[in-house]
């Protein structure tokens, strides 16, 4: 029986030692402590722990922080499992002084992985292969539960407060809520709190990594934005669901291991993957299974079906503007001229686009006016209210002796826009050639999900302007 017992003790010890050194080990071993259903092992589970691993080992090492992991990958992909749940738990058995925050766009999401976690580290087997790894009786919480030796897991929703707390490992696990996904106030809130809030709670900046796991939902959720911004510092994996219809492998070597141009064909078949397109409409779709804010079928606008040359023979032309009033950040100014030929074909000539502080704005405005000449017309967007309406007053006096119109809008800026896209889909619309085109079509393309509208709403305006001519256009619906 004594025998028994040492070989007992033993076996747990050399397993112990092996999940140690391994955190896809790990995984296998205690996957029945958070998930009843039998577990399907596909590689790019391996992969994600080896990933993880990878970044450990440095902070454990207290080697320098090298990169940040950025990760998208679709839903029932056991993300959550693997980076919130269990890696945490996993890092306390070779490090169990080490400090987590794990958040998720909402608390009670946030919650629901910590508890997850804290059963792995509370459970029969886990207490018997790491008895070193205690948790303190006055601070275990679904918030907030801590080691003897000073080990700590908090969750947090996105905007929410961790004043005091400061860990070796960041985890951004479903920032955004994919129902919200095209608020830019939403976007805007979260990138905000990942970029100034989060980045404080480091116990050490040259130590401790973040780490990102999501699905692509606009071009500038945090994903987008990160990889804008400070790519050079990020290691980035993109796992689409289905790669048969050119959606992007990131690194592209592991297209490799797709089955039948799937990353997981028990999973995520494709029959399932079907099912899905069809329940979510292709912007859903296109962000959460093939990691791409653009539908397969393109966005909004074909753009390629827009034509660059050089304009002739316009017989009617508008300049329509966008404004905003932020000087060197925020939303753009911008105002696009648009004509129309005498074959019925429009051209978009020209884009003047700033961030402008008011003064600027209104000086831009007048000098662009000028070189237009009288026979453009002008129209300017109209904001809401009083102030709105003291704005477009300000404008047309100094407009004065040009053709202004202001329009009040009505409807979203996809309703607004869909007139002018048809046009566009229909190959009825040429852009004059010029620097101004990159930026342009870049937010075409993405549009509804692109990280700005502005050229957008400005070129829907010109278009409705130099469709319907002049007459259609009027201020006589305004109470002055």
């Amino acid at each position: 029986m004594k025998r028994q017992k040492i070989q007992t003790i033993k076996r747990c010890h050399l397993t112990a030692l092996v999940c140690q050194d391994s955190f896809y080990e790990f995984v296998q071993r205690f996957w029945h402590t958070v998930v009843p259903q039998k577990p399907v092992w596909n590689w790019h589970i391996k992969l994600f722990c080896d990933e993880l691993q990878e970044v450990a080992e440095r902070v454990f090492a207290g080697a320098k922080w090298e990169y940040d992991l950025i990760v998208n990958v679709p839903p029932r992909s056991t993300k959550s499992t693997v980076f919130s749940v269990m890696f945490p738990a996993w890092v306390w058995t070779r490090m169990p002084e080490a400090g987590t925050i794990a958040v998720s766009y909402a608390l009670s999401l946030a919650h629901s992985l910590s508890r997850k976690c804290r059963n792995i580290i509370v459970s029969p087997q886990y207490r018997e292969y790491f008895p070193e790894v205690k948790l303190n009786k006055d601070q275990n919480s679904k918030t907030e539960f801590t080691t003897t030796v000073g080990g700590m897991r908090y969750a947090a929703g996105i905007g929410g407060g961790i004043t005091g707390r400061h860990a070796h490992f960041l985890i951004v696990d479903d920032p955004i809520n994919p129902l919200e996904a095209m608020s830019m106030v939403t976007l805007q809130r979260a990138i905000d709190w990942l970029s100034e809030t989060l980045p404080s709670r480091k116990i050490d900046q040259d130590l401790t990594p973040t780490i990102l796991i999501m699905q692509r939902l606009h071009q500038m959720d945090p994903t987008g934005y990160w990889l804008e911004h400070d790519s050079e510092h990020a290691k980035h994996i993109c796992l689409p669901a289905d790669i048969s219809h050119g959606a992007k492998v990131v690194p592209p070597e592991l297209a490799k291991k797709y089955t039948d141009d799937l990353l997981d064909p028990r999973q995520l078949s494709r029959g399932t993957l079907d099912r899905l397109e069809k329940r979510l409409g292709p912007y859903g779709y296109a962000g959460q299974y093939d990691q791409s804010p653009i539908p397969r079928s393109g966005g909004m606008f074909h753009v390629d079906q827009l034509i660059v040359g050089e304009p002739n023979g316009i017989i009617r032309k508008a300049r329509f503007w966008d404004r905003a009033a932020s000087a060197g950040k925020g939303d753009w100014t911008v105002g696009v001229l648009m004509g129309i030929d005498s074959n019925g074909t429009y051209w978009v000539l020209d884009v003047v686009r700033g961030q402008w502080d008011t003064a600027q704005r209104e000086r831009i405005i007048a000098q662009t006016a000028v070189m237009d000449g009288h026979d453009t017309i002008i129209g300017i967007e109209q904001e809401p209210g009083s102030s709105g309406k003291d704005a477009i007053a300000f404008s047309i006096k100094a407009l004065a002796g040009y053709s202004v119109h202001p329009e009040r809008p009505s409807g979203s800026k996809e309703i607004r826009a869909d007139a002018y896209s048809i046009q566009v889909n229909s190959g009825n619309v040429r852009l004059s050639r010029a620097a101004w085109n990159k930026a342009y079509l870049e937010e075409l393309t993405y549009f509804p999900a692109s990280k700005h509208d502005d050229q957008v709403d400005a070129s829907s305006g010109a278009f409705r302007m130099v469709s319907q001519g002049n007459a259609e256009v009027s201020i006589s619906s305004y109470d002055w």
